[in-house]
């Protein structure tokens, strides 16, 4: 899935390959996907970007954005896959949406579970691109501890340290893939509730939301996690890819269950649930 890391890494690996190349043809799905969504009519995305000159790539928060003349763009987010190459061979057999470039280069579109697609002119009124786009990074020097500090107070409830990371996108980018090793370094376990935090631990927690991203974002995204030139190269501590192994802390074993809709990995020696 998208979350920050992988939204700067495509962003800026889009931006390299497709700047100033003009669309030249957009194909639709040929593999109907239950769970792609998309914005608008996606039969008149051939009109709207056929012969429209790639501008840029953005990524934030859980969105890329393709920026194209006449204040045309196209987002996604979510399991959106993309899959670039000159190899007209090297097309997938089954797509959501598929773009050619005037220098017989294509951009494929695959969704693995679910994800948007939104092409469009104008703005975006979806509600989780607005929190995306306007809502301050955490990789950004004003997301600083008293902003942190200010986004817990703000709660009414008691919910669980994961509810408050990788819920309503309170943090941008943030979501239950990157939260599992921004947790394990802060040694905060996935359930604990933000009133039992001391103020030691909310430094860790903040410390580590801005390591832990910076350092899957340098890495290019994580290893569990595929960018338009494979996978990224952050390996994870927690994840599918590693709970069968011992914790790289103390080589105890690592939890897998699954809590809040998504399944979470932790330590119960190096994250207690106190």
């Amino acid at each position: 899935m998208i979350e920050l890391p992988e939204a700067i890494t495509l962003g800026r690996q889009l931006n390299d390959a497709l700047s100033g190349k003009t669309i030249t043809d957009v194909f639709n799905s040929n593999s109907p996907h239950r769970f792609t969504f998309f914005y608008a009519d996606p039969l008149a995305y051939s009109k709207l970007l056929t012969g429209k000159k790639i501008l840029s790539a953005i990524g934030f928060g859980i969105f890329v954005d393709i920026v194209l003349e006449d204040n045309i763009r196209i987002s996604l987010n979510d399991g959106i896959n993309l899959q670039y190459s000159r190899n007209a061979s090297k097309i997938p057999a089954k797509y959501q949406l598929l773009i050619t470039f005037d220098d017989e280069s294509f951009l494929a579109f695959t969704v693995a579970m679910y994800g948007l697609i939104a092409a469009y002119q104008g703005a975006c009124d979806n509600k989780y691109y607005t929190k995306s786009i306007e809502s301050i990074s955490p990789l950004s020097d004003a997301f600083d501890m008293l902003y942190f500090e200010r986004l817990i107070q703000k709660e009414t409830k008691d919910i669980s340290v994961k509810a408050l990371l990788a819920t309503e996108q309170r943090i941008p980018g943030i979501g239950n893939g990157v939260l599992q090793d921004i947790l394990f370094h802060a040694s905060i376990h996935p359930k604990r509730k933000i009133s039992t935090l001391s103020d030691q631990e909310k430094v860790n927690l903040f410390q580590s939301i801005k390591t832990t991203l910076r350092a899957m974002t340098e890495a290019g995204g994580r290893d569990t996690e595929k960018t338009i030139h494979g996978w990224g190269a952050y390996e994870t501590l927690m994840s599918k890819k590693t709970y069968r192994n011992p914790c790289p802390k103390c080589q105890g074993e690592i939890v897998k269950e699954n809590y809040m809709g998504g399944t979470v990995y932790y330590c119960l020696n190096c994250q207690p649930l106190k």
